[in-house]
């Protein structure tokens, strides 16, 4: 499997192929989708309309979408052993800490700012 993620190295913003590993892991795949997600637009997507949050429209209301992101997150919790996304408290913009326990027993942590 592939996906498509966007990174910064240096100040430019590139796209680049997460593939699975040879083994056929595609977790950090299932990774990358998860943050692509939670940066999408609610239904911005032409082809997956079911991907994607409403973190501007929520921004413009002053409320969290964390409706969403517990969809979300129930959506890509059976990719992984363990998958918490919870909101940063205190944080100036909706801003979510992800922490992912791969079933190879691999964890992953980071803030994600929607």
């Amino acid at each position: 499997m592939r996906t498509w993620g966007r990174v910064e190295e240096n100040g430019v913003k590139k796209w680049v192929a997460v593939e699975s590993d040879a083994s056929g892991d595609f977790s950090y795949g299932w990774i990358t989708t998860l943050i692509q997600t939670l940066k999408l637009g609610l239904a911005e997507s032409p082809f997956y309309a079911q991907y994607g949050i409403p973190a501007q429209q929520s921004i413009i209301e002053q409320v969290y979408p964390d409706y969403y992101v517990t969809m979300v997150q129930q959506q890509f919790s059976r990719y992984f052993a363990s998958l918490s996304v919870k909101k940063v408290p205190g944080a100036a913009n909706p801003t979510y800490d992800l922490s992912v326990i791969m079933f190879s027993g691999v964890t992953y942590r980071k803030q994600i700012a929607v």
